[in-house]
Parts: structure tokens; C-alpha cells; sequence
């Protein structure tokens, strides 16, 4: 056997099916953003169950691009959806789609629950994130389930592509006090995703997730394994009593003072003990600093590449980049 035919052989999965997308769970795969968001949930489930959570799933929100494809994802995936017991079940509109979203946060404040939480996903085109501040501003204020967490799509449309106008849903979040991730590629949309939810579980918090053209449409090998990540829990932050999440009875102000006391501060701390911003290349002498987020952060490590500076040449004359992935409210 030849040198190149050996090379082959080491990267060649020979029992790789198109199922594997949505059933292998570990190693690698070749996944398009939107499959990323339909197998979030399956590896979140993966997580709950590896911790001796009895936890549910449920989805829904109103199409839009760059996901207007996610529900006929959705629908095939069906019964791998089923088998992690998430249920799908879209909106007629966005909000009302939200309002569904926010009931599943409700269940265990009454006795009789099925499940220890449901964690939800909500989804929107941005001039959907503008019609549905109202449901947002009032659920996130009551507060997601301890084992529930609530992430928030938000299908963004910079360029006016297939939009009446441009829109970006990042201050549509920030007015509604809700911590947002910001994915660079598909391997971030699975990482960031588990992360936004366990966000969400610790700060009571619905989280914002920002999805554009260039990373849902875009495709590439990802690793799976839902265990990966080692999700930190902050040690610097004090939760106050009773916490942050959901609870009846609950009176307005007392979520008022919760949310804007203390739930911002449990985010930041939840960021730092998770390096979500991180510096990615140092330089103690920098003069100059990059920060940089989403989609650019990969568009300006490829500038930098262009102009032959990485992580090692970096450290001695060029400039200190960060790396922010979350732009917490």
C-alpha cells in the first residue's frame, strides 16, 4: 500500500451514514450550521442524562433567513428529536411562539411535574426579536427553571438580503437585560449553545444567540461529544437568596431588583469562569488591541494570518487580540 493510499485509509470513515449527524456522539462529523442547531438540543439532553437529569426539550419560534430552513430540519429530524424526548412545535407568530417557550419555564412551580426542567430554544428572523420584546422583557424577568434555560435565536440580516432592512437583534437583548453569544463558525454553535444554557440554568436568565448568513449556512467537521465542554460554575459571584431562577409568587419588583442586582453580575461571572471572552493572542508590549466577536472574530484571525502574524509572533511586537463571544447585558 502506497504513502498516500495509507493516508486515505486514516482519515476515511467507512460506516459513516447521513444519520450520523444527529445519532453518533462522539468524535467527528459533517455538519451545516442549521443541523447544528437541530442537534444542540439531542447533546444537551446527552448532558442531563450523563448528570441524572429527567429533563425535556421543546422548540418553537417562526421561520425567517438565514433560518428559514430550521423547521423542515426540525420536522426531518423528527423522531431523533423524539428519542431525546424534545418536542417541536412552531409558532404562528414569533411571540406567541415566545409565549409557548416561556410556559415551559413554568411547570415546576406547581407540584405534579413530569420533569426536573425543560430546556427550550426560541427562534426569529430580527424583525421577529422586535415584535416579541414584550414577551422577552416579561420572561426573562420571571426567570428561566433551575434545570429548564431558555436560549433565544435571533436570525440576523446585516446586508439587507432577504429583508425589508438591515437588522441586527443585539440591543433588542441588551434592553431586555438578557446575556447574548455570539457563535464564529458551526463547531461554536454546539459549543456555545451547552454554554447558553447552562448561562441560562445559573443566571435564571434567557440568553440571546445571534445567527447570521455566513455561520448557519456555512458547513463543516465538528466534534460532537456533548462532554467536552467543562462547564464551570462561578465561585466569585454570591447568589442571593432563594437564586435567580423562576418562582411564584413573585412580585414585579422583586424581579426588578433580582435582574438588575444580580443576574447581570451572575452572567459576568458565569463568562469569566468559562474564559467565554478570552485573549487569544498576547503581546505584553501591544500598543495596539483587537477585540473582536462572532463571525468577524474568525475574519480578523484570517487578516492576521495574511499578514504573518500568529499566536507565537504575536506575543513579541504585534497587537493583543480578544476574542469576546458573549456581550453580556
Amino acid at each position: 500500500m502506497t504513502l498516500a493510499a495509507n493516508r486515505v485509509s486514516a482519515i476515511v470513515d467507512p460506516d459513516y451514514t447521513l444519520e450520523h449527524k444527529y445519532t453518533r456522539e462522539q468524535g467527528r462529523i459533517f455538519l451545516s450550521g442549521v443541523q447544528a442547531l437541530v442537534r444542540l438540543p439531542i447533546m444537551q439532553q446527552m448532558r442531563d442524562r450523563a448528570a441524572k437529569l429527567n429533563t425535556a426539550g421543546f422548540i418553537s419560534g417562526y421561520r425567517g433567513s438565514p433560518l428559514g430552513g430550521f423547521d423542515l430540519e426540525l420536522w426531518k429530524a423528527k423522531k431523533h428529536l423524539a428519542g431525546a424526548n424534545v418536542k417541536f412545535t412552531p409558532g404562528l407568530n414569533e411571540d406567541l411562539g415566545a409565549t409557548m417557550v416561556w410556559g415551559s419555564q413554568q411547570p415546576n412551580l406547581f407540584q405534579g411535574a413530569n420533569y426536573d426542567g425543560v430546556f427550550s430554544m426560541w427562534y426569529g428572523k430580527g424583525p421577529g426579536v422586535d415584535r416579541t420584546g414584550d414577551v422577552f422583557k416579561h420572561a426573562n424577568a420571571a426567570g428561566t427553571s433551575k434545570f429548564g434555560g431558555v436560549l433565544a435565536l435571533a436570525a440576523d440580516d446585516h446586508a439587507c438580503r432577504s429583508s425589508t432592512l438591515p437588522h441586527g437583534s443585539e440591543h433588542e437583548f441588551v434592553s431586555a437585560y438578557m446575556p447574548i453569544l455570539n457563535p464564529a463558525g458551526v463547531q461554536d454553535i454546539l459549543d456555545m449553545g451547552l454554554l447558553g444554557w447552562a448561562m441560562s440554568r445559573y443566571t435564571g436568565r434567557w440568553v440571546g444567540f445571534k445567527t447570521i448568513a455566513e455561520t448557519v449556512e456555512s458547513s463543516g467537521s465538528v466534534d460532537v461529544n456533548p462532554h467536552q465542554l467543562d462547564i464551570i460554575l462561578p465561585e466569585d459571584f454570591t447568589m442571593p437568596v432563594g437564586g435567580l431562577n423562576i418562582r411564584w409568587p413573585d412580585p414585579p419588583l422583586d424581579q426588578e431588583m433580582r435582574l438588575h442586582q444580580y443576574a447581570t453580575q451572575a452572567a459576568f461571572a458565569f463568562a469569566r469562569a468559562n474564559r467565554i471572552d478570552k485573549v487569544v493572542i498576547d503581546a505584553p508590549k501591544a500598543r495596539l488591541g483587537i477585540v473582536t466577536t462572532g463571525k468577524s472574530y474568525l475574519d480578523v484571525l484570517q487578516a492576521l494570518e495574511y499578514l504573518g502574524i500568529d499566536q507565537e509572533a504575536g506575543r513579541d511586537r504585534h497587537p493583543r487580540l480578544q476574542g469576546r463571544h458573549d456581550l453580556a447585558a
